[in-house]
């Protein structure tokens, strides 16, 4: 392996190699040298992305599931809505590694070296990455490692913090029982001791679907706790049927009004540690499509790819405090939160919203849909303690 890159990716997760994908699509980047580093070789099927788009994206051809329609299921409130002019997709995290690397195989120019990464640091002159044996170095480097856990990094901050976790079934039925033209985005009509508590059902086809236990919590769950609720879902809402467990999938992401650091210097963060998951909802495949296609647009037109942080930006970080704040000290709990919303918007309008791209007319009727009585405060609060933070670090 060379000691020196023209760029270096740490981390071949979503971020990363959705970075890769697009350098690799644009000529520019055909004559640079790139490193690709992971820990891990991505052979796994760990993990699969639910999203929605307008359009078609670079991930495309291995969408395996579309959706036009989506169903939200609360106590007080439930209906099918049309997602018009959205569309919900479907992708397997073994498609999706796949997909990039065995492109960048094609490459003479794309490297990927499987090694843990100690450090990321930057210089006047490039980048450097810290290996166990060997530091490299580059012009630039784009990490998606976070070396410190988000938890801590929010606890530190005194900022918000609860982790979006679940556990996903993949299950084959023995006779039809699914409506493959309607996944489930939320049901809510779950036991909600634990917190923010939904069921997530992607069916991809009339015998098959992901049954995916979702919570927004301060602690993980034990596994036993996650099967248990899976299993009762599926009783509860599909009777007795015969099925098989084909896949099992965890994750844990962070939702904390911290603000990550977005880089230094020569080295761009991205991802989770670049701040691209959604404080509020743990949403993260919008923003890190979006954070790397402004990268390369920005490499190519010879611009520092380290951008300050945008009115609009800060306006969506004070409502994701907002909410976290509510959700947090339990003023209101998730369901009823969500269910104002939903009931009360156009979906399109709710996506525009989480997607951090609703126009000011569009949130007035999403606050207007809660409390006013407890988000008010809370947005006060959220304000003043945000304005404060910025005073003691300047």
């Amino acid at each position: 392996m060379k000691s020196h890159y023209d760029y270096i990716i740490t981390g071949a997760g979503l971020a990363g190699l959705s970075l890769l994908m697009r350098m690799m699509e644009d000529p520019f980047f055909d004559a640079a040298q790139i490193l690709v580093i992971d820990a891990a070789k991505k052979n796994n099927n760990d993990r699969t992305w639910c999203f929605w788009e307008k359009d078609a994206g670079i991930f495309e051809p291995i969408v395996i599931k579309k959706w036009d329609h989506v169903s939200f299921i609360a106590p007080t409130f439930a209906s099918e809505l049309n997602l018009s002019p959205f569309t919900y997709k479907m992708i397997r995290g073994i498609d999706l590694y796949t997909y990039v690397l065995e492109k960048a195989a094609t490459k003479s120019n794309i490297s990927i070296c499987t090694e843990r990464v100690i450090s990321v640091n930057t210089s006047i002159s490039g980048a450097s990455v810290v290996l166990e044996n060997q530091t490299l170095t580059a012009l630039k480097v784009f990490n998606s490692i976070l070396f410190e856990p988000a938890n801590v990094l929010a606890q530190k901050a005194s900022d918000y913090f609860l982790w979006q976790h679940f556990k996903g079934f993949e299950i084959k039925t023995t006779s039809p029982v699914f409506n493959e033209t309607v996944a489930t985005l939320m049901d809510f009509t779950v036991n909600q001791q634990q917190g923010t508590t939904f069921m997530y059902v992607m069916p991809t086809s009339s015998t098959t679907a992901l049954v995916e236990y979702t919570l927004f919590t301060p602690s993980i769950l034990d596994s036993k706790t996650y099967d248990e609720a899976i299993t009762t879902y599926i009783q509860k809402t599909y009777g007795s049927i015969d099925y098989e467990v084909t896949h099992q999938e965890f994750g844990q992401i962070p939702m904390t009004s911290y603000s990550f650091v977005r880089g230094a210097g020569n080295i761009v963060n991205i991802g989770v540690a670049g701040g691209q998951v959604k404080g509020s909802s743990g949403y993260a495949f919008h923003f890190i499509q979006e954070k790397t296609k402004a990268i390369v647009s920005d490499v190519v037109a010879g611009k520092n790819p380290l951008r300050s942080v945008s009115f609009a930006q800060k306006k969506f970080q004070l409502y994701d405090a907002v909410l976290l704040r509510v959700l947090q000290e339990k003023k209101l709990d998730g369901a009823a939160i969500f269910t104002a919303i939903f009931s009360k918007n156009p979906p399109a309008r709710v996506f525009r919203f989480l997607n951090n791209e609703s126009s000011l007319l569009d949130d007035l009727h999403i606050m207007a849909s809660v409390p006013s009585r407890i988000f008010l405060p809370a947005a006060l609060y959220s304000l003043l303690g945000i304005k404060q933070r910025r005073a003691l670090i300047n």
